[in-house]
């Protein structure tokens, strides 16, 4: 990315913390905050990743039948208990975690992935921004926005936005791959061919698992 282009996208970012008045912080801890790399996309690409970010319905469960509703509620009450430390209301990590069930499913992927993911990414913070200026949970890079959004970067700081850009994009990048979990983490952290972030990410995936719950 030319120095220029990074510039003026830390300096949006930068007004875009300011402007939601919230408190955004650069992640602590272990994340790695990755910067996914901006690709020439072809016409045919670009419009069926932008119907998928356009589409935002109410992120409510959907049942196969009563068991898969009882897997449900199990993997929520697990996965909310080993949350509370990271984040504390109740009502927002509920939303927080149904969310991320409706959008990991919604794009054919694991919940328990996704949690991994956003772990390393950024420690569960909600305005967690990057040195390369990658923004939210899932540290989404603002030119996203431009490419298949409204050009909102703002927008990305939202939970569901955040958490539909990115179990979108990784899910482009498991296709391009051809289902290598491996290469399409990679491209997600802007390190392709490196083995560190995968790594890091399907470690921290184990720690979400939920045995008997909904995947």
């Amino acid at each position: 990315m030319p120095d220029l282009s990074r510039r003026r996208w830390l300096l949006q970012v930068a007004r875009a913390g300011a402007a939601i008045g919230a408190g955004w912080s650069l992640p602590t801890g272990p994340a790695w905050a990755g910067a996914q790399k901006e690709e020439q996309l072809s016409d045919a690409v670009r419009t069926a990743l932008a119907a998928q970010i356009a589409e935002a319905p109410p992120p409510q469960p959907h049942f196969r039948d009563a068991n898969h509703f009882a897997q449900y509620w199990v993997w929520l009450a697990t996965e909310s208990a080993r949350l509370q430390n990271r984040i504390p209301g109740f009502s927002v990590r509920r939303d927080f975690l149904q969310t991320v069930w409706y959008e990991a499913h919604r794009a054919g992927l694991e919940p328990a992935l996704i949690l991994g993911l956003i772990q390393v990414e950024s420690g569960f913070k909600k305005y967690a921004i990057s040195s390369a200026g990658a923004m939210g949970y899932m540290q989404v890079m603002p030119f996203w926005t431009q490419q298949i959004g409204n050009g909102d970067i703002t927008s990305l700081f939202h939970m569901q936005v955040n958490l539909r850009y990115g179990c979108v994009i990784l899910r482009h990048y498991l296709n391009i791959e051809n289902g290598s979990l491996f290469y399409a983490l990679g491209r997600y952290n802007g390190s392709r061919g490196k083995a560190a972030y995968p790594d890091a990410v399907l470690a921290a995936r184990q720690r979400w698992l939920v045995a008997g719950g909904s995947g």
